[in-house]
């Protein structure tokens, strides 16, 4: 027999196994020493609106019979070692998944992705953080897994209408990941278990016949009467396929640049820039869970999402928190000498005494007249500018310039700063000396109005860290919306992040898979 529960449990009900067992059998009618059953959570959200924080659960119960298997775990991929192969520029989610998909719809995967593989990829990353040294190639941004491996692998999305997004839970719990990304409302995984599943996606890849080349960088396409052929990588060698998937993340200016000089069509497109803003995580879990002390040993870290409509000089735009990291770090995102990017992660206990969010206010194209010269790069060459004035006033390394929060609102120079999360260290500064006016006003303005809304949010006890500026691509690859392929230059399917039609872990996975589907079906013989 087969029941199902739903529930509103205290903390300490819903997230203690005994306990919740417990619940559920009491709700049942069965003894509480019942051997001949299971109980287990499919669904769980926190509602912490009111004084006492709740859990919402949806719970099975089996009785007298075995409990049924979550999902249905993929089958082995077939081989593809012999198939026609398709180019996947990026090993990032968008195509990691593409290249899954294509080798279950029988197509030979070759993926070129310019950083190392994701072991490997750690010495980088330490560099950065102890010696301020950045490698164009291999960094938070790039490399195996792409910016998603040092994330806080939050699942969460909206885009319902890009795919199926349990499918993508399903394969990633196939690969590693806990059944919990299944159940939670707000799945996460954690940037110390990413790098373990990412290696065994690869491995899928690899064992079904796909290619996975590190350390190959494209610099040149192949194009032959107005279609995508193939790339030519840095060592001059050409490599080709039915079609390109291009995934390469959010980041990768030289393949716009190098889009823009062959003359294919891209776009500049609106994006967001602004700070990570750090407070303590006791703070944020006393303001979200009305607790006076701690949030005890039951609930998790807390959030929060923060929004609030800004007007300056007459033009509206909105100012809102951006990948919120509970219990996490702030880490060095720069993909180049010479400029400072912050980017936040969390581990999967989401145990750091850390808080921090990128709180960021939407850039439009109307913004930046001075920026229009450069045509589709506008947006992308306003970025940069602004990472490079970070990186001078943090004193020319990656120390990043910061200012007490109160400070910044009330345009005073903060004489101390707190204890950081961010490894490279901090140096005061006047954040204005950073931000243009149209961002910095408008933060000043939010921030006032976040305090209004989280009581003790708006405190001296946090402080900005600049800059935040690869909230999403500043270039947009057009593609056409039923195809999938870019308007003017046939076998070129732009994809995920970077092109401008994803933003996250599982949009991106959703989007690789489509763009895969599309390109197979189109291309591929059938």
């Amino acid at each position: 027999m087969k029941k199902t529960f739903t529930l509103q449990l205290s903390p300490k009900e819903a997230y203690d196994p005994e306990i919740f067992k417990q619940v559920v059998l009491k709700k049942a009618g069965l003894k509480s020493d019942e051997k001949d059953c299971s109980v287990r959570q499919i669904k769980r959200s926190i509602d912490a609106r009111g004084r006492n924080v709740k859990v919402n659960v949806e719970a099975e119960l089996f009785f007298h019979e075995p409990p049924t298997p979550r999902f249905d775990p993929p089958t082995k991929y077939q081989s593809v070692k012999n198939s026609d192969p398709i180019i996947i520029v990026g090993a990032g989610p968008a195509g990691l998944f593409a290249a899954l998909r294509a080798i279950e719809l029988g197509v030979k995967p070759i993926v070129i992705e310019r950083g190392k593989d994701v072991q490997s990829r750690r010495r980088d990353l330490a560099a950065i953080n102890k010696d301020h040294f950045v490698n164009p190639d291999s960094n938070y941004c790039f490399g195996e897994g792409g910016a998603g491996t040092y994330s806080d692998g939050k699942l969460y999305t909206r885009s319902k209408k890009r795919g199926d997004v349990r499918r993508i839970m399903e394969i990633l719990v196939a690969h590693g990941a806990t059944e919990e990304i299944l159940v939670d409302a707000h799945p996460h995984i954690g940037t110390n278990k990413l790098p373990v599943l990412v290696t065994k996606l690869r491995e899928s890849i690899l064992d079904a016949g796909g290619e996975v080349l590190f350390d190959t960088r494209v610099e040149d396409f192949v194009i032959e009467e107005n279609e995508l052929k193939g790339v030519v990588t840095q060592d001059g060698e050409k490599i080709h396929g039915l079609g390109v998937i291009l995934a390469t993340g959010h980041s990768a200016r030289d393949i716009f640049e190098l889009l823009h000089a062959k003359n294919v069509l891209i776009e500049a497109k609106p994006f967001a820039l602004g700070v990570r803003i750090e407070h303590s995580q006791n703070l944020i879990d006393q303001i979200q869970y009305h607790c006076e002390v701690d949030r005890g040993p039951y609930l998790p870290a807390s959030s929060y999402s923060l929004v609030q409509q800004t007007q300056f000089k007459g033009k509206q735009r909105g100012v809102f928190s951006f990948c919120m990291c509970p219990g996490g770090f702030i880490v060095p995102a720069a993909t180049s000498p010479g400029e400072l990017v912050v980017n936040g992660m969390s581990p999967s206990r989401r145990d750091s005494k850390f808080a921090n969010s990128g709180m960021v206010v939407a850039v439009e194209l109307e913004d930046l007249p001075q920026y229009q010269k450069y045509g589709p790069l506008a947006a992308m060459h306003f970025q940069a500018e602004i990472e490079k004035k970070a990186w001078e006033v943090g004193g020319k390394t990656q120390v990043a310039p910061a200012q007490r929060m109160m400070d910044f609102v009330n345009r005073k120079s903060s004489s101390t700063l707190l204890d950081t999360s961010y490894q490279p260290g901090l140096a005061s500064s006047n954040m204005d000396e950073v931000l243009p006016d149209f961002i910095a006003e408008r933060m000043r303005f939010a921030f006032k109005a976040f305090g209004q809304k989280m009581k003790g949010y708006l405190t001296n006890e946090a402080q900005l860290i600049g800059v935040e500026s690869r909230t999403s691509s500043p270039v947009r690859v057009p593609r056409d919306r039923e195809s999938f392929e870019h308007p003017e230059l046939k076998r070129l399917y732009p994809c995920g992040e970077g092109a401008g039609y994803a933003g996250g872990i599982v949009s991106a996975a959703m989007d690789g898979e489509r763009c895969a589907e599309k390109l197979i079906e189109a291309y591929v013989k059938a």
